[in-house]
C-alpha cells in the first residue's frame, strides 16, 4: 500500500456528542469534531472532498447518530472512516459498550446507542477498508480481543478500529486544553508530522506514536484491533517530509514558535483581505496551537481575535464565542489592551447570540481589568 485511499471513492462520518442534559458537559468534543474534519480535507494531508466528510454535532436519538454512518457505507467503496467522540458508558447487566446522546443517563443503556449498532453499519459496508476511531471512556471494549474483536465481528475485510482508552478506564479530557488527549494528540500528529518518518503515515504507526506520546504524559493508553493487513493502510500525507525536507520536529523551542504564530497570523490576514476566509481559518486554528505555554499574551490575544472574526463572518457565531470563552479565561491571569478587546468583542457576540446577562457580566470584568491598568500605571 503505497498510496493514500481515493478521496473520491471514500467517505468519513464523524460524531461528536458535546452537550448533555444529565451527563457532565465535554465543549473540548466540538472542537474535537470540527478540527478533525478540517485536517481530513486538507489537502496537504488527505484531500478529502467536504461533501464527503460528514460532521453529526449533538445527535438527540439513535437515527441522528446512524444515518449518516449507514449512507456512507454504503456510498464508500475504498475506505471508510466512523470517528466517534463523546461519553462511552457501560451498560450495568452486559458492560457493553455504549455511546452518548445528548440525552442519555448514566446505567441506562436505551438511552444511548449500543455500539453494536455502529458495529452493524460497518459490517454492511461496501468500502474495501473499514476505520474505526473512538474517543470515550471504555471504548477499549469494542478493540476487545477475548470473545472476539470488532474487526472479525464486524466480518468486514481490513477493519481497523483505534480506541482512546482501554476497556475499563475512562478516557481523558484534560481541564484547560482545546481538546480531549487523545484527539488531540491525534491532530498534532497529523498537523506536525513525523520527523524522520515515512512520506505516508499508516495506521499502525499513528497507533505506536499515540501511544507513546499519551504513555510519556501518564494518560490512557490507545488500544487497537486489526485483521489483514490494514494496519498498514496509509491515511494521511507525513507533513514533516512536506518541500523534501523536515522540520525542526514535533517539540519546538520558544523562538520558532513565536516565528509560527506571527506568520500564521500575517497570512491569514492576507487571506481575509483577499476575501479568502474560509482559508484563514485552518491558519489561524494551526497559529493558535503553536501558542508556547507562559508565553506573552499579545500574539495569543491576536490570534484568538482574528479567528474569532473569521468564524463570525462564516455565520460560526457558536465556535467564535467559544474561542473568545476560552481567550477570556486568560484574561485573569494577564490583563491589558489587548484582553480588554477580547472582553468587549466577546461581549458584542454573547449579545447577537441574545446571551445579554454574560455580556454584562464579560463587560463588567472588562471594565474591572481597565481600572486595574489604570491603577497599575498610576501607582509610585
Amino acid at each position: 500500500m503505497d498510496r493514500l485511499p481515493d478521496p473520491a471513492a471514500s467517505r468519513a462520518v464523524l460524531i461528536g456528542t458535546s452537550s448533555y442534559r444529565h451527563l457532565e458537559q465535554l465543549p473540548a468534543v466540538s472542537a474535537n469534531v470540527r478540527d478533525l474534519a478540517d485536517a481530513l480535507r486538507d489537502a496537504m494531508l488527505w484531500g478529502l472532498p467536504e461533501q464527503h466528510c460528514t460532521v453529526i454535532s449533538d445527535p438527540d436519538d439513535a437515527s441522528g447518530m446512524l444515518d449518516a454512518v449507514h449512507r456512507a457505507a454504503q456510498e464508500a467503496s475504498d475506505t471508510l472512516l466512523v470517528y466517534y467522540s463523546g461519553h462511552g458508558l457501560r451498560d450495568p447487566d452486559t458492560a457493553d459498550l455504549y455511546l452518548a446522546l445528548t440525552g442519555s443517563r448514566e446505567n441506562v443503556g436505551y438511552t444511548a446507542v449500543a455500539y453494536e449498532h455502529v458495529r452493524a453499519a460497518v459490517r454492511s459496508a461496501r468500502a474495501r477498508r473499514c476505520v474505526v476511531v473512538l474517543d470515550c471512556c471504555f471504548s477499549g471494549r469494542a478493540a476487545r480481543v477475548q470473545g472476539g474483536d470488532v474487526a472479525a465481528q464486524a466480518a468486514v475485510d481490513g477493519a481497523y478500529v483505534l480506541a482512546s482508552a482501554p476497556r475499563d478506564r475512562v478516557a481523558l479530557a484534560p481541564e484547560g486544553e482545546l481538546h480531549t488527549a487523545f484527539t488531540g494528540e491525534l491532530l498534532h500528529l497529523m498537523r506536525l508530522g513525523i520527523t524522520d518518518g515515512p512520506e505516508l503515515i499508516d495506521l499502525e504507526t499513528i497507533y505506536r506514536v499515540l501511544d507513546e506520546r499519551l504513555r510519556a504524559k501518564n494518560r490512557p493508553q490507545p488500544q487497537r484491533s486489526l485483521e489483514n493487513d490494514i494496519g498498514r493502510l496509509p491515511l494521511i500525507r507525513n507533513r514533516a517530509r512536506a518541500g523534501g525536507h523536515a522540520p525542526a520536529g514535533p517539540v519546538l523551542d520558544a523562538e520558532v514558535r513565536s516565528a509560527m504564530v506571527v506568520a500564521g497570523l500575517g497570512l491569514a490576514r492576507l487571506l481575509r483581505s483577499a476575501g479568502r476566509n474560509r482559508d484563514a481559518v485552518p491558519v489561524l486554528r494551526l497559529a493558535a496551537e503553536e501558542q508556547t505555554p507562559g508565553a506573552e499574551g499579545n500574539d495569543t490575544f491576536a490570534v484568538q481575535l482574528e479567528l474569532a472574526e473569521a468564524l463570525a463572518e462564516a455565520g460560526r457565531l457558536r465556535e467564535a464565542i467559544a474561542v473568545l470563552e476560552q481567550a477570556f479565561h486568560r484574561t485573569r491571569e494577564m490583563y491589558g489592551p489587548e484582553a480588554v478587546l477580547v472582553c468587549r468583542r466577546l461581549a458584542d457576540l454573547l449579545q447577537e447570540s441574545g446571551n445579554h446577562i454574560q455580556a454584562c457580566e464579560v463587560l463588567k470584568h472588562a471594565l474591572d481589568l481597565t481600572q486595574r491598568e489604570t491603577t497599575g500605571r498610576s501607582a509610585p
